[in-house]
């Protein structure tokens, strides 16, 4: 099974927004099939694996990282495939929430007569598809926030410069984070201060690092703005076109028609969303990005105003904070979070699952937010959302 979760990464940023799974086949004490989740359209890992087997598969057993799917979508039940391989037993990480599956997949296999073990490894099966699960489960996506930060808290001076906070290695880090992801997100601030790419680039990092990037970057996330009042300008490399992907820019009803008809006649995708306080409505804005583009995990690297108004509406899952051994000072330089604050450090938010991480001279401390309840605090989640499901690629 460990073996099947590192083929099931090679699948993360290209199989969604289907799980990435891993599949090993063992027969005799030795491998005779592997695979990992194709592009959606394409093979499923467990069909990769039996390919691969061939007349070998009889007999033999699966190891998979998820529950094996029992439904047509765009390509056939995966444990029709197994049954007629005739595998002897099939051992599966973790059950698929997809309601489609949801232990459907099992019985079917144990119906045929094929042995089913299950539970090995399934926290580590449970965090490699956190943004699948989340999805299907909630109809939203895994969110993360990001940032970079001096030794101080500070993301900028106070005359705004902040290229660049850390060094190379984090920075390679962070261009994994994004290949990985389905959709990065910023505010129109980050647009106006620094004219941001939010692409993967390996080229703009020396080898080794660059192959590290190159392993991951198979596909640009898309880039997502929020920005109420359409002052994106035109001029923006984001809506350029000159870089590859898209990018998706939410207004509001509020944004004036002159300068909304601007940015729809550029490269960029402009939508209207409802508002919350005059601003984009972010639990709105994440769900559609779940509903229409399929989005399953979201890189948030943004200023510290939108960092804090997504804490405050408990949307966030997980931080990412790169620490550099700098310091800056400045009473008005920005940190990564702003807002009101906790008046009390009692009321601190503390993350859970922390890990910590070594990058050259920086250090990445990553964690886990507290649980957020179906419902954000605001109560404008859509009243008549449907979780949306995986069709089977």
């Amino acid at each position: 099974m460990a073996r099947a979760l590192e083929l099931a990464e090679r699948a993360l940023g290209l199989s969604s927004p289907n799980p990435a799974v891993g599949a090993v086949l063992v027969k005799d004490g030795r491998i005779v099939g592997e695979g990992w989740t194709q592009p959606p359209g394409q093979a499923h890992a467990e069909i990769v694996a039996l390919e691969q087997a061939g007349e070998a598969a009889a007999g033999a057993t699966m190891y998979v990282t998820l529950e094996p799917c029992c439904h047509f979508g765009r390509t056939p039940p995966c444990t029709d495939a197994l049954i007629r391989a005739r595998v002897r037993a099939v051992h599966m990480a973790i059950i698929d929430p997809n309601p489609l599956v949801a232990g459907g997949g099992r019985r079917q296999l144990d119906k045929a007569g094929i042995r089913t073990v299950l539970g090995e490894y399934e926290r580590e099966a449970q965090r490699l598809n956190e943004g699948y699960f989340k999805f299907i489960t909630r109809g939203l996506p895994f969110v993360a926030a990001k940032w970079a930060m001096t030794l101080d808290g500070k993301i900028a001076t106070r005359t705004g410069s902040s290229f660049w906070v850390t060094g190379e290695a984090a920075r390679a880090r962070v261009a994994r984070l994004r290949a990985l992801s389905d959709a990065i997100l910023v505010g129109v601030g980050t647009v106006l201060a620094d004219d941001p790419q939010l692409t993967v680039r390996p080229e703009s990092f020396p080898p080794p690092l660059r192959q590290q990037v190159e392993a991951v970057a198979r596909r640009q996330p898309l880039r997502v703005v929020l920005d109420s009042q359409a002052r994106t300008p035109p001029t923006a490399r984001l809506v350029s076109g000159e870089l590859p992907g898209q990018t998706l820019v939410l207004v509001t009803e509020r944004a004036p028609a002159g300068r909304r008809a601007a940015l729809e006649a550029t490269a960029a995708e402009v939508l209207v969303v409802p508002d919350l306080d005059g601003r984009v409505h972010p639990s709105v804005a994440l769900r559609l990005l779940a509903e229409r583009r399929g989005v399953t995990s979201v890189l948030v690297e943004a200023g510290g105003t939108l960092v804090a108004t997504l804490l405050e509406a408990r949307l966030v899952d997980k931080v990412y904070a790169f620490l550099a051994p700098k310091l800056v000072g400045g009473a008005a330089a920005p940190t990564p979070v702003e807002g009101t604050g906790c008046p009390e450090m009692g009321q601190a938010v503390s993350l859970r699952d922390v890990t910590t991480e070594r990058l050259g001279d920086d250090v990445l401390v990553a964690g886990y937010l507290p649980a957020a309840p179906d419902d954000g605090p605001d109560g404008l989640a859509v009243a008549s959302h449907t979780a949306p499901k995986a069709t089977g690629a």
